[in-house]
C-alpha cells in the first residue's frame, strides 16, 4: 500500500508543480526537480528512502525508453548529410570533457590530499572524467518537446546528445576495465579490453535484434497502429532487461534499438506520437521527481569546492570541446559553434546510472560512495541551471515555441 500511495502523491503533487511551473515561467523538468528535492528524505522527508530503493523499476522504464527515443534522432536520412559532423563534435566534446575533469581533479584531490593514495587519486580522476562525458537525453529531449522545437538546430543536438551518450558508455566501460586492472594489481592484458569490447559487441547485437524482431512482429498489426505501440513498448522494456540480466550494457543495447528501428521502420513515428501524446508527461514526472529524491543536503553543504570544480570544468570541457570540434569537421553554423556546448551542459540520469553500477562492482567499495554522491550533488545544478540554459540556446535559435514554459 506504502509504494503506490507514494506514487499517487507523487502525481498529485506533480500535477500542481506543472500548474505552478506553467504560472511563474519554470521549465515543468525542473518543477519536477523541486518537488522531488522538497519531498525526497533530505529535506521535507514525507517520501522514504525505503521507497526511493524500491523505484529501481521505474528508472530502469524510463531510460530504456529514453534512451530508445534518443537513439531514434540518429536517422541516417536526416543527417545523412551532418553525419560526419555529427560524429566528431561528439568525439572532440566527449575528449575535451574527460580531459579537462580529468586533469582538473587529479590536480584537485593532489593539492588537497583527503587522506586518498595515489593510486586513488588517480582512479577517482579517471572514474569522474569518464561520468563527465555523459549528458541527461531525459532533461534535453523534455525540454525539446514542452518547447516545440524544430528545426536544424534542434535535430543537431539531439543528434549529438545521442551519438554523445554513446561514446560516453564505451569510454566509461574501457575505464571501468582500466582501473579494475588497477585495484587488482595485475598486468594490463589485450584480454581486458577484448572482453570490453565482446560486451559492446554483445549489446549492439542485442539492441539491433530486437528492433528487427519488433519491426516483423509491427507487421502483423497493419492496421492496428494501438498494437504496434504496444508491441513496440514491450520489446524495449525486453531487449532492456535481457541486456541488464546478461550483464550487458542496457542503456546502450537501448541507444542502438532505437537507432535501428528508426532506420527500417517507416512507422516508428507511431510509437513516438504515443509517447508524446500519452507517456512523456507520466515518464518525465516520476524521473525527474525521483532522481532529484537521491540528493543529499548534507553532502552538498561538506564538499562544495568539489561541486564547484567538476560543474565548472565539465562545462568548459563541452564548450571547448564543441568549438574545435565544429572547426575541425567544417561546421560553419554559429549556433552549433557558439551555443551547442551550452546546450549540452544538463546532466542526470545516465551519469547517477553509472556512478550507481560502481556500487556492485568488486574493488570500487572505497571510492564509489564519494562518486555517487558528488554525481547526485552535481545533478542538482546541472538539472536546475542546465534547463535555463539549453532553453536559452534554443530560444537563441529561432526554432523554438517560445511562449512555452
Amino acid at each position: 500500500m506504502q509504494t503506490l500511495f507514494y506514487i499517487g502523491l507523487i502525481f498529485v503533487l506533480g500535477a500542481f508543480m506543472k500548474w505552478i511551473s506553467a504560472k511563474v515561467g519554470l521549465l515543468n523538468v525542473v518543477g519536477y526537480l523541486i518537488l522531488g528535492f522538497l519531498i525526497g528524505p533530505s529535506v521535507l522527508g514525507i517520501i522514504t528512502h525505503e521507497f526511493i530503493e524500491q523505484t529501481h523499476i521505474i528508472t530502469d522504464l524510463s531510460l530504456s525508453l529514453i534512451a530508445v527515443l534518443v537513439g531514434a534522432n540518429l536517422k541516417y536520412n536526416l543527417i545523412k548529410e551532418v553525419w560526419g559532423k555529427i560524429v566528431i563534435v561528439s568525439l572532440f566534446e566527449t575528449f575535451f570533457t574527460f580531459l579537462f575533469i580529468f586533469i582538473s581533479f587529479y590536480v584537485f584531490f593532489d593539492f588537497f590530499s583527503f587522506g586518498l593514495s595515489e593510486n586513488n587519486r588517480l582512479l577517482i580522476a579517471l572514474l569522474f572524467g569518464g561520468l563527465s562525458a555523459a549528458t541527461a537525453p531525459a532533461t534535453i529531449l523534455a525540454i525539446i518537446h514542452e518547447l516545440k522545437a524544430k528545426g536544424k538546430f534542434s535535430s543537431f543536438l539531439l543528434s549529438v546528445v545521442a551519438a554523445d551518450n554513446a561514446i560516453a558508455l564505451i569510454l566509461f566501460s574501457f575505464i571501468v576495465a582500466f582501473t579494475s586492472v588497477m585495484i587488482g594489481d595485475f598486468p594490463c592484458t589485450g584480454s581486458t579490453f577484448f572482453s570490453v569490447l565482446w560486451i559492446i559487441f554483445l549489446s549492439v547485437l542485442l539492441g539491433a535484434v530486437g528492433a528487427i524482431i519488433s519491426e516483423l512482429i509491427d507487421r502483423i498489426f497493419i492496421d492496428e497502429p494501438s498494437m504496434k505501440t504496444t508491441s513496440t513498448l514491450g520489446m524495449i522494456f525486453i531487449v532492456y532487461s535481457l541486456s541488464e540480466y546478461w550483464g550487458l550494457k542496457p542503456l546502450f543495447s537501448s541507444l542502438v534499438m532505437g537507432i535501428v528501428m528508426a532506420n527500417i521502420s517507416n512507422e516508428f513515428f507511431l510509437v513516438k506520437e504515443e509517447f508524446d501524446n500519452h507517456l512523456k508527461n507520466i515518464i518525465f514526472l516520476l524521473f525527474f521527481t525521483l532522481s532529484a529524491m537521491h540528493l543529499d543536503v548534507s553532502f552538498l553543504v561538506s564538499m562544495p569546492l568539489v561541486i564547484v570544480v567538476y560543474v565548472l570544468f565539465r562545462i568548459l570541457g563541452k564548450v571547448v570541446g564543441v568549438w574545435i570540434g565544429s572547426k575541425v569537421s567544417g561546421c560553419d553554423d554559429k549556433h552549433v559553434q557558439k551555443y551547442l556546448g551550452v546546450a549540452l551542459f544538463p546532466q542526470a540520469g545516465i551519469a547517477i546510472g553509472l556512478a550507481l553500477s560502481l556500487q556492485n562492482t568488486a574493488g570500487f567499495e572505497m571510492v564509489a560512495p564519494l562518486v555517487l554522491n558528488v554525481i547526485i550533488a552535481t545533478t542538482l545544478v546541472h538539472e536546475f541551471i542546465g534547463p535555463l540554459f539549453t532553453k536559452h540556446v534554443l530560444k537563441k535559435s529561432g526554432e523554438c515555441d517560445c511562449d512555452g514554459s
